[in-house]
């Protein structure tokens, strides 16, 4: 009986680090595509956000991460 709780026990540790995988794939995916929009953008284009070309990897990161 003790080894069916442990086959559980891991196969739920094993969904949970799948899980914050996929978390964090999904944020990272998020970061790279906001990046990658914004470099896109010209500085007048970025003027009229309101943002400043040393300001993309910042929002970027915020987009996906928070603060």
């Amino acid at each position: 009986m003790a080894l069916a709780q442990d086959i559980q026990l891991n196969d739920s540790g094993f969904a949970a680090m799948k899980s914050k995988l996929f978390e964090a794939l999904a944020r990272r995916k998020v970061y790279r595509q906001t990046l990658n929009e914004l470099r896109s953008l010209s500085s007048r284009e970025l003027n009229d956000l309101g943002l400043h070309s040393s300001m993309i990897t910042r929002v970027a990161y915020e987009a996906a991460y928070g603060k």
